[in-house]
């Protein structure tokens, strides 16, 4: 999942929160997140799941609109989901005072913090070839002493860099192109004082 624009994405709420937070759910969503579109069964191959579990997971995140059926493809029998457009957003201050969201928080966190390790993990350990060998960074600065403004601030500054390189609607990838992964943790440091 990308790190979406505040301001234009899709605020999660406890029910659409609760309604994502379980980990099939979080991996059909990265299945999608491509633009790829995928019926139950195609699904629950890739997933190794049962196609019955994964459709009723696929008709939840579509009842909140996660996804979408892609209409005019497929027959009655094999419907075609793909992501909604809209991204989402989440801003865990709105469950600090809800226990039972705070739980939904963490198990939505904890996934996607193992997805997002498993593309690092698979980046590196693919074969590169040409200009793509050596272009991968892994960097980290664990030594930072910020107050919240300043680490609220070199988020924000993170974030607008990144966007900058997000092509806009319509725009054609260069010939050359391929999907990159761009993550950025800033965060205080547990147990540091």
């Amino acid at each position: 999942m990308t790190a979406p624009d505040p301001r234009t994405g899709r605020r999660l709420d406890a029910r659409s929160l609760r309604a994502v937070a379980h980990p099939l759910r979080v991996r059909i969503l990265e299945v999608l997140a491509d633009g790829t579109s995928a019926t139950s069964a195609r699904l629950a191959e890739q997933l190794g799941e049962s196609t019955g579990t994964v459709s009723w997971h696929l008709r939840l995140l579509a009842e909140h609109g996660f996804i979408e059926e892609e209409v005019g493809r497929g027959t009655k029998r094999e419907r075609w989901w793909r992501r909604t457009a809209v991204q989402t957003v989440l801003n865990t201050t709105d469950f600090a005072d809800d226990p039972a969201a705070r739980g939904a928080v963490s198990v939505y966190l904890q996934e996607l913090l193992r997805l997002q390790h498993q593309r690092v993990a698979d980046s590196i350990a693919a074969e590169w070839e040409g200009d793509w060998r050596g272009m991968c960074s892994i960097t980290d600065w664990n030594d930072l002493r910020m107050t919240p403004a300043q680490l609220r601030a070199l988020n924000d500054e993170l974030l607008a860099v990144v966007a900058r390189h997000v092509p806009g609607p319509g725009a054609v990838a260069e010939p050359d192109a391929r999907p990159v992964i761009v993550q950025i943790r800033a965060m205080p440091r547990a147990g540091g004082a």
